[in-house]
């Protein structure tokens, strides 16, 4: 699903100047649209011990969203407006920033005008926030329970199948019908199995999407106007589409930490290889091999000992180890590259 891209006439462009007329009716379908209103939203996402966790406000109406809110005047850049709103409502402070996507569906604005909301990731070490009370880390397997497979297949799937089947049935045609349970078995793998089936953990996004186009998520029932709860297990709801902005962030981070050192962005200065294989796990939502993940981290030269060590993680003391900076010069995509993909143990 491309991004939506503003585009403006170059300078050179010639321009002819408006006959004096009138101003354009704003509702007819082929007049110019009025300019779109700007949101701003963040994914910040921290990893504490092995749990990854993501920065969640709770509302009046109960539901959580996403630290967002509009691009003012004031702001200089969209990147200096994230961060404004997101200091002003968390006093959380951003370092790692990238954007992830430009959301601009018609029907997104309230007012009738048309919405664009610019979704980015950003990677803290998680810190009390001390802004919005109703500001909190949040586990993000609460809204994605079945992406968390480091127990093995989690057991809301088997939930959420019976569902899935009903959707695929219920297709116009037995063509269409085919062709939603290849997807389903596309998204969540086969039926009782694991790795092996086909999961493969990037598919976030696809997998939502699915849950939400077969109406087995809050969202779909909500934007439906169906007042009936979602059934089975299906995540925590969270506010407009945040929880797709959510699922596009974690997918995005799954799948970048294979070519770039992102992971540690998320690490303390010191830490130990058990840290930073718990780490991976978490957001992979996956066991790794532990022997194989050390040999793989020491020969792709990632990190450096510090010449410390810990006693915290329990047992003899473990050496402290740092992200080599120099990496990043020395080869162009340096990650956590795994064989066969991270969901192999």
């Amino acid at each position: 699903m491309a991004a939506s891209t503003l585009t403006s006439p170059s300078d050179d462009t010639p321009r002819t100047p408006a006959p004096a007329t009138s101003a354009p009716d704003l509702a007819a379908p082929d007049g110019p649209e009025p300019g779109p209103a700007i949101g701003l939203s963040a994914v910040i996402v921290a990893v504490t011990g092995d749990d990854p966790k993501v920065l969640a406000i709770r509302h009046a109406d109960g539901r959580e969203a996403l630290p967002s809110g509009p691009l003012e005047r004031g702001h200089r850049t969209l990147e200096t407006g994230l961060r404004s709103w997101v200091e002003r409502q968390t006093l959380q402070k951003l370092g790692y920033v990238e954007q992830l996507y430009t959301f601009g569906d018609r029907d997104r604005g309230e007012d009738g005008r048309r919405a664009l909301s610019l979704a980015y990731l950003a990677l803290v070490r998680e810190a009390r926030p001390a802004g919005d009370a109703d500001a909190a880390w949040q586990s993000w397997y609460r809204y994605f329970p079945w992406e968390d497979w480091r127990d093995g297949r989690p057991a809301v799937l088997d939930a959420l199948e019976p569902g899935l089947r009903a959707w695929a049935a219920a297709a116009a045609n037995p063509r269409m019908g085919e062709m939603r349970a290849e997807r389903v078995t596309l998204c969540f793998g086969g039926s009782g199995a694991g790795h092996e089936a086909g999961w493969n953990e990037e598919r976030v996004l696809e997998r939502y999407e699915l849950l939400y186009e077969a109406g087995l998520v809050a969202e779909a029932l909500r934007e439906r106007g169906s007042a009936r709860p979602a059934p089975g297990p299906s995540g925590v709801e969270m506010r407009e589409d945040h929880r797709r902005m959510l699922a596009l962030a974690i997918a995005r981070l799954r799948g970048k930490i294979k070519y770039r050192p992102v992971v540690f962005e998320l690490m303390a200065p010191g830490f130990t290889l058990l840290q930073l294989q718990r780490t991976v796990e978490a957001l992979a939502g996956v066991r790794l091999h532990k022997g194989n993940f050390r040999r793989l981290i020491e020969q792709q030269r990632l990190v450096e000992e510090t010449g410390e060590t810990t006693t915290e993680t329990g047992g003899r003391p473990a050496r402290l180890v740092r992200f080599r900076r120099e990496v990043l010069l020395e080869r162009p995509a340096p990650g956590v590259r795994l064989p066969g993909g991270l969901g192999r143990r």
